[in-house]
């Protein structure tokens, strides 16, 4: 038997659908609500207004984020929340606003709705905020009760983000399989939601390796296609269903703890959540010995220019200093890494970061 698990399913609405902002005003009046505050970064607005109506009916305030989802950041916005007293918070942005909302309105006790404008990870979906510094750096997660009111997507504002978020969002996703396979896999008996998580961790991988090339035309050319709606519910709603079914056995594992890890590196905090994370998949499987698994992903990874280095990520001097700083906040106790089998020490973390530069890559680290 597994420990037991809390199943955080799904929004309580979720629809994907071309003009469905144009019905956002009633989907709010549904559910009573009569004021709420808007919140979003200034790419995120000017991505959403082509779509947007004004209410007629409903009063609405803004409220511009600043760049974080901080401790910081959530103090003050949750401040902005009470004196308002608003009915509801409606997140419109990529995985930091939305998860800024989702902390507010927990500290707040305020219903939320999101609004996505990038297809980047699955943050519309799930109860979870991943906090940073104001620095950038990785501080934790937190795990929230409460789900969305309502999850409102439009694909053609996810159709013309930019094609780097996207990348970013299949290397992101493509980790579902890996981290949940590592804990999930080994089980001999799963319970329903396990097996749930698991067929849904499986199929991030089908269908990411399937479509995702198409997908990534239909950027190009700005025309909507069924792979990129596939690619692009996959990151956003498969890629949740993982974590909100598997609980801590489908969240994260060795990937999600080196992208921690990058942080420490002050070059990597221009490089995508997802991109680190893709990279992480890599260093999980030389942690496990998958020589094999590698060499059967990295044609997709080159084909898609998903980061097989460091140097990918922006890190210009690859030495064993900044391997060390990675790699011991990579494997700090706390620290989802421990999941992988036998004692990963953060020696073992650095080696396997050699292993891919000089392997991988033909790079020699001094």
């Amino acid at each position: 038997m597994t420990n037991t698990i809390s199943v955080h399913g799904a929004p309580s609405e979720y629809i994907l659908e071309e003009g469905i902002l144009n019905g956002l005003e009633n989907k709010l009046i549904e559910r009573g609500f009569r004021k709420v505050l808007i919140v979003h970064g200034t790419k995120s607005w000017e991505a959403v207004k082509p779509y947007w109506n004004s209410f007629s009916e409903i009063s609405s305030e803004a409220y511009l984020y600043h760049g974080e989802c901080s401790l910081n950041e959530i103090d003050t916005l949750s401040n902005v929340i009470t004196e308002a007293e608003v009915d509801a918070v409606i997140g419109v942005g990529g995985g930091k606003v939305l998860d800024l909302v989702k902390s507010s309105a927990h500290l707040t006790h305020t219903p939320y709705v999101l609004i996505p404008t990038l297809a980047s990870n699955c943050a519309p979906w799930t109860p979870i905020s991943v906090i940073y510094d104001d620095d950038g750096s990785f501080v934790r997660f937190d795990l929230y009760p409460e789900n969305a009111d309502l999850v409102l997507i439009e694909p053609q504002i996810l159709l013309h983000a930019p094609l780097d978020m996207f990348i970013a969002g299949i290397g992101d996703t493509l980790a579902k399989w890996y981290e949940a396979e590592v804990q999930i896999g080994k089980m001999n008996t799963k319970s329903a939601a396990l097996e749930i998580s698991y067929h849904a961790a499986k199929l991030c991988k089908e269908n990411l390796l399937e479509h995702s090339e198409h997908a990534i035309e239909a950027v190009k050319s700005g025309v909507l296609n069924d792979d990129f709606i596939k690619v692009a519910e996959t990151i956003i709603m498969i890629g949740g269903m993982v974590g909100g079914f598997g609980d801590h056995y489908g969240r994260v594992a060795g990937a999600h703890a080196i992208h921690n890890g990058l942080t420490a590196l002050e070059e990597t905090h221009q490089a995508l959540h997802g991109d680190k994370v893709a990279y992480g998949i890599l260093i999980q499987l030389i942690l496990e010995d998958k020589w094999k698994e590698i060499d059967e992903i990295l044609p997709f990874y080159q084909k898609l220019h998903l980061p097989n280095s460091l140097k990918y990520l922006g890190v210009q001097t690859i030495d064993e200093e900044n391997l060390i700083q990675v790699a011991e906040k990579a494997v700090k106790p706390e620290e989802s890494i421990h999941v992988l089998p036998g004692a990963i020490t953060s020696d073992s973390v650095v080696q396997a970061m050699i292993q891919l530069e000089e392997k991988v890559n033909g790079v020699t680290v001094s």
